[in-house]
């Protein structure tokens, strides 16, 4: 098979979308290396270097190279058949428009439909873009992979795509944090970045569905109980100010770390800072996957996160579950990690076990399969 690729967030992304993109068409052209695969970006940075075995295309004519959103969500339909696609995968939620009436097969991951159900959260001009370009994936696509059985759930709620068209295709992390833990590295971490010793790890966006505002509400009903402080990884706008006044008029402002506001920090060194976190806290009211609970699981690190949405897929009988909506249950979680050594030993222990679900080549293995179903 000649598989094509929308390639825009592999090398323009580092985190979420990007970092899907990467590790599935690298763990692709690894373990199916019959297969040639062609990645389709409007543009090309040092942000990844795709496998050997990999060609990439970028815009050629003028009108192309001018307008590259247009070439990338229009125009590479008219590509498809010269460069001899047999299947084409948007891996990020959506294909180009007229691509049902070349011929080319095709397959579209779906990540999540959170604008769907929390639309207030966001523009509503995106969110009118976004379900233009999802809807139409759906429609397309021969079959819609779903990253959760969660987001299987929502495109047929909120899309009526039909259940035998959905299959779910787990994801998986980056493979650097499959590593095994090294303290050393991580006291080298600490001292570079100028970190305690103990901490909680939050990572992530800092937007209202992560929910950063009742962790910091835990952490002032802990204020006499427990003094750990908080590592956020992550950046915000308006969400992000009112969680640092609140921080500030609490007197916890020292006990909160903003790492990209005090250092820049390398990608590199994420797995030595989950590997040194007493836990993670991904209390999120809804996600498509949360993958940082994948990489927290590798890295041996507890994690704290909700019950509902599609924590449980990604956590197992390995994380802690709370309510996110109630600070008092967060705060208990929190409580309980930092004083039961032997309940985190537990969490770790099971973590590794339930994280071997998800790694890349079996994710390759899943994605393959649909290629194949589509193209018998």
């Amino acid at each position: 098979m000649r598989i094509g690729f929308d390639a825009k967030r592999a090398f323009q992304n580092r985190t979420g979308l990007g970092n899907y993109s990467r590790t599935l068409v690298t763990s692709l052209a690894e373990y199916y290396p019959e297969h040639q695969y062609v990645l389709f970006a409007p543009k090309v940075k040092p942000l990844y270097r795709p496998p050997q075995a990999a060609v990439t295309i970028t815009p050629q004519r003028f009108l192309h190279k001018l307008l590259k959103p247009v070439w990338r969500s229009r125009w590479v339909s008219g590509e498809l058949q010269s460069h001899g696609i047999d299947i084409f995968h948007g891996l990020s939620a959506e294909l180009p428009f007229g691509i049902h009436r070349t011929g080319v097969a095709s397959t579209v991951t779906m990540h999540d439909l959170i604008f769907e159900r929390y639309p207030n959260q966001y523009n509503p001009i995106d969110v009118a873009t976004y379900r233009k370009k999802a809807k139409y994936a759906c429609e397309a696509a021969t079959q819609v992979i779903a990253i959760s059985t969660q987001t299987k759930a929502d495109l047929i709620e909120f899309y009526g795509v039909p259940e035998e068209k959905i299959p779910v295709c787990y994801q998986a992390c980056d493979p650097s944090f499959q590593v095994p833990r090294d303290p050393q590295a991580v006291r080298q971490m600490l001292v570079r970045y100028n970190l305690p010793s103990e901490y909680f790890l939050y990572v992530g966006s800092v937007i209202e569905r992560k929910n950063l505002a009742r962790i910091a509400e835990a952490m002032f009903l802990l204020k006499d109980r427990l003094n750990v402080p908080l590592i956020v990884l992550g950046d915000g706008g308006a969400y992000k100010e009112k969680v640092k006044k609140y921080l500030a008029e609490k007197g916890l402002t020292s006990r909160v770390i903003f790492l990209n506001e005090v250092t820049k920090f390398a990608f590199r060194d994420l797995p030595a800072l989950y590997q040194g976190a007493l836990a993670l806290l991904y209390p999120s009211t809804f996600e498509g996957f949360g993958i940082p609970i994948l990489e927290a699981l590798w890295s041996q690190a507890p994690v704290i996160t909700s019950t509902g949405s599609c924590f449980a897929e990604t956590g197992g009988n390995a994380a802690l579950y709370v309510d996110p909506f109630s600070v008092e249950s967060i705060a208990d979680g929190m409580f309980r990690v930092a004083n039961e050594p032997a309940l985190r030993q537990g969490m770790t222990e099971r973590g590794l076990l339930h994280a071997e679900r998800f790694t890349p080549e079996k994710c390759a293995a899943a994605v393959m399969n649909v290629y194949q179903n589509i193209l018998p």
